[in-house]
Order: C-alpha cells, then structure tokens, then sequence
C-alpha cells in the first residue's frame, strides 16, 4: 500500500483533567492515532486547586511515546509527523527555576479562588475600586480566573519564588510556556514563549499592541523578565529536542484550548459563536480584526494570529466555571448520580425539573456576573422533588448560563447571533443539547468530531510558513465536519418565563461568601484602632461609632 509520507501532525491537548497526543492524516485531518491519560488535580484547602507540572509533562510525554507507537502497525512511522501544535488548559500558572528545571510551586490551576484578598489588594488602590478599571488594555476583568493574580500571590506567599525572582532565576507561564521550554531543551536552551491566545489570558498583555503591558506588570508586581516572548499562534517556534521519540519534530503551534476549539468548530468569520461543554463552559464569539470591548460582563481576548505578520482575529469570550463538574459534584459528593453519562436518561424520565432550579456558583460566579461571593444555591424544593428533578436542574443550569453569555454577546456585538456551535465531552449529551436549544431559542449544531480543540490548533500547526501542509482561511470546509442539529420547540413566552425565575435564583446566590476584608480594604479610621492603647479602645471605638452614625455630633 502507498502512503503520503510527509502527511502526519501530531497535537498535544493538555487539558484541566485529561492529556492527550492525537496523530492526525493531512488535508483531511482524520484521527489516525491518539493516547490520553488522565491528569491529577490536587485540593490542599478549600478552594485551591493544583496540578503538579512535572506530572503533567510526565504525562504529556508518556502520551506522545504511546500514540507513535501504533503508527507501525498502522504503516506509518514517526517520520510521516512533520510538526507538532500544542493547545493547553489556560489561565494556570507555573513557576520554575531556569537554572534546575524544577517546579518552584505547583501549578495554581484557573479556577482557583486562593487569590481573594489580592484581587481586593488591587482594587483598593484603584479609582472607585473598578474591577473594569484595566479592561481597555487588557480586554479582561480583574478576578481570581486569570494569572496576573496567582503570579502576584506566589511572589507574596512562596518563599522560594520570592527568592528566585530575587536572584533572576524564576521564570512564569502558562502550560504551554512550561512544556514547550522542556519539549525544547529545558536547562539546555529550553525556548520561552507563549502565543498571543494564552498571553491574552494573563491579565498582562496589551490587547492591542499584543506585549507585555508595563503599566499592568507594574500593577501586578510581575517582572518582564520572568515572562515567555509572545508568538504568533501559527509559525514554528522550534524543533523538539527533549530526546524523546518526537525529536527533530518543530513545534509550530499554539493555541489556548477555547480558542483551538473556536478554530476546529471552523468558526472562522465574525459572528460565529461556538461553546464548549465541559468540566466549565467556555463561549466565544469571532469579532474578526475589530476588538469588541464589552460593557455587559465578558471579556475580549485573541482568537489567533496566523503567522508573525498576519493580523490579530479577537473574540468575545463568556465563561462559565461549574458546568460539567456540577455532575461530577452530584456523583461524588451527593452520591445520586452512578455515572456522569447516566445524566441524560435520569433526567429525561421526568418531564421537568418540578420548578427547581440550581446555581452551581460553588466558586463564583464568572460571566457575566464577576462576582466571586456567589455562592451555590438549590431553590424551589418541595416535597415532590426526586434527584432526577436535580439532575435535570443541573443540566439546565448549564444551559441557563450560556444563555446569559448570549444575551450579553447580542447586546455587545449589535449582532442577532442566531445559532450556535457546540462541542466538548458533555455536550454528547442530547438532552442537554435540547434543552439548550429550547432555552436559548436557537438551533444548536453538535460537531460530530470527538476533538474539536485538538483539531484546530492541528490546523494551526500545519498551516505555519516552513511548514505549508494546509492552508486554513475563513471559508475553509473540511469535508469530514459533521454536526448533528437541535431545534427549539419551546415557545418565547415560556422559555422567557423560565429565564426570568433563573435569574431570581441567581440573586439569591449573590453575597454569601463574605469574607473578612483584607488590609488594603479597610476603612482607614478603623485601622488606626490596631495603634491604639487598649486603655482607649472602648472610648475610641464610640467615638468612631457615633461619627460613622452622625458625623456632625460632636462637631
């Protein structure tokens, strides 16, 4: 049999709870070999996540062993796999010491919430403490999701990053900066970079301009210096040269997994929303070369840059952070669900969710609301209610908060984004999908590609000058692209009395993580009493009392 040598590409995906390496056949980009192993996320306290980066590059390295090794038996050979694109969980943040390699601290992994108190350090140094205050340059809000944040509290809370940034031997980045500087050398002329997707998710880089900002690194306490060079999404930053089996190999692109996932839905053009159903959601809308700055609660970020001198395509991005792990939540702590894939038939034995309705805020709650004293909340209860009603909440909760992503993407945009793209592990469940359909209105077209967010940076690679194995333009159609469609079969009237009940639940959520207020927070009248002789306290805290009461009293 003849095989197009020269014809291979191979994809690392390194997502929050799963690696993989999928090898696939160019032009048509069918799977011809893949390897995933699960990856461990470690809870210290609550509301700390971590991921320990050396496992995660074991991992990612035991995969890509794994998957070449079936391209024998399948008539290829490694030689066939002509680059090699990297698409990566974003926002997580890892520190290591470019001397030894090694992992100064685990990785803080996105939706951690440790970094509370920094976000309220920053805004009491801001006019009217404007959480939007830095959205102009860096198309985002400030919050515990992005890395700006966990770098700032590593450098407060962490002795040794303290200490290496003190002695220039710290370098900071995203998942994709740690594994391309091991992939390509590590301690012996390991490149750091980054692309303009996962820079655009710090907090740091200038929407614009597509650099480190130096007002926001100054704000941030973040040294240029520890920072990865910023790339372009598709051109080849290096060859592997790790010793590992895909040695030689260039890597040649990068992408943040949503924004990989926007590419692989093809959703090429402005206007076209795609959303990911899977341990959160994740929605993105193409803006094209414009830049939408939003004023009803998502942020802006880079949707990829398709070469050094291509030009920057934005989008609109609305993230949710408990979407498929509100499943998992019911699995393994409320212990009513066996299997998360049992969801979709539970659910459907009954014909709603008896007026239930469920805020999964366990974190917070991310767009549009950005308010992380959100708490969960479980409202309507009676004494009819069965956990399959749960279920079914839970499966419309996801639902009913893509729909406050679209409801603000139609006020941003001034477009009537009249349909949407879906994919991601959970959205194989048709219930769900149907159920989105007759909540938000509109029809919802499932990829029937498995990996959507690997596809598309594998485009992305492959279309990189040097590399010239496929074009990818705005009205590229791959001829395997298949989607299943779900049609609204709610009424207006209906699905808007129901959005209308959802909304109140999610005020009853607001305000319950109330939190002691960190220093920089503190009215300063109140934090002169530290100074205060105790002798006086008393006397000096009704003073302050009655001034706070009246302040004209004892004037």
């Amino acid at each position: 049999m003849h095989i197009d040598r020269s014809k291979l590409v191979g994809v690392v995906d390194e997502g929050t709870n799963v690696a993989q390496f999928i090898i696939y056949k160019i032009p048509e980009f069918e799977e011809v070999a893949s390897h995933q192993q699960e990856v461990k996320i470690y809870t210290p306290r609550e509301g700390w996540v971590e991921q320990d980066p050396l496992e995660i590059l074991d991992t990612v390295r035991i995969c890509m062993k794994k998957a070449c090794d079936k391209l024998s038996a399948l008539d290829y050979n490694i030689k066939d796999i002509v680059c090699v694109g990297i698409t990566n969980q974003r926002e997580t943040t890892v520190v290591w010491d470019k001397t030894t390699g090694k992992p100064l601290y685990h990785a803080i992994v996105w939706n951690d919430i440790r970094t509370d108190e920094t976000v309220d350090q920053i805004l009491a140094k801001l006019p009217e403490q404007n959480k939007n205050y830095f959205k102009s340059i860096s198309g985002l809000t400030i919050s515990p999701y992005f890395s700006a944040l966990k770098l700032r509290w590593l450098q407060d809370n962490i002795s040794s990053v303290k200490k290496a940034c003190k002695e220039k031997k710290c370098l900071a980045g995203t998942i994709d900066s740690w594994l391309i500087w091991n992939l390509t050398g590590g301690v012996k002329g390991g490149l750091h970079v980054t692309d303009v997707t996962n820079a655009s998710r710090t907090l740091l880089m200038n929407i614009e301009t597509l650099n480190w900002d130096p007002l926001l690194t100054k704000t941030f306490s973040v040294h240029p210096s520890i920072l990865p060079e910023i790339r372009s999404s598709s051109e080849i930053i290096a060859p592997i040269n790790d010793g590992g089996v895909l040695n030689g190999v260039p890597i040649s692109g990068i992408l943040g997994n949503q924004q990989s996932s926007l590419v692989g839905q093809m959703c090429l053009k402005p206007g076209m929303t795609k959303n990911t159903y899977r341990s959160g959601c994740f929605l993105l809308c193409n803006t094209g070369e414009q830049k939408v700055l939003s004023t009803h609660g998502l942020v802006t970020t880079v949707a990829y840059k398709l070469g050094k001198d291509k030009p920057a395509v934005y989008a609109l991005e609305g993230s949710v952070a408990v979407a498929g792990s509100a499943l998992k939540w019911l699995q393994k702590n409320l212990k009513i669900l066996g299997n998360i894939e049992d969801s979709e038939q539970l659910a459907g034995s009954v014909f709603s969710t008896g007026d239930v309705y469920f805020v999964p805020s366990f974190t917070g709650l991310y767009a549009p609301y950005w308010r992380k004293d959100a708490r969960g909340i479980i409202c309507g209860l009676t004494g009819f209610t069965n956990k399959n009603h749960l279920i079914r909440a839970t499966l419309e909760a996801v639902c009913f908060q893509t729909r406050d992503i679209l409801e603000a993407m139609n006020l941003d945009c001034g477009l009537n984004l009249n349909k949407m793209n879906a994919d991601g592990k959970l959205s194989r469940n048709s219930l769900l999908m149907q159920l989105q359909s007759d909540l938000c209105g509109i029809p919802i077209f499932r990829a029937q590609h498995q990996d959507t967010t690997a596809l598309g940076v594998a485009m992305v690679a492959a279309n990189a000058e040097g590399i010239n194995a496929f074009v990818l333009k705005p009205d590229t159609r791959l001829t395997n692209h298949l989607q299943d469609t779900f049609l609204p079969t709610t009424t207006e009237a209906e699905r808007n009395f129901r959005y209308k009940k959802w909304k109140m639940a999610v005020q009853r959520s607001l305000g319950w993580a109330v939190t002691k207020k960190s220093e920089a927070m503190t009215d300063e009248r109140f934090r002169m009493l530290a100074s205060i002789p105790c002798s006086l306290f008393v006397i000096t805290s009704f003073i302050l009392l009655a001034l706070s009461r009246n302040p004209t009293r004892l004037t």
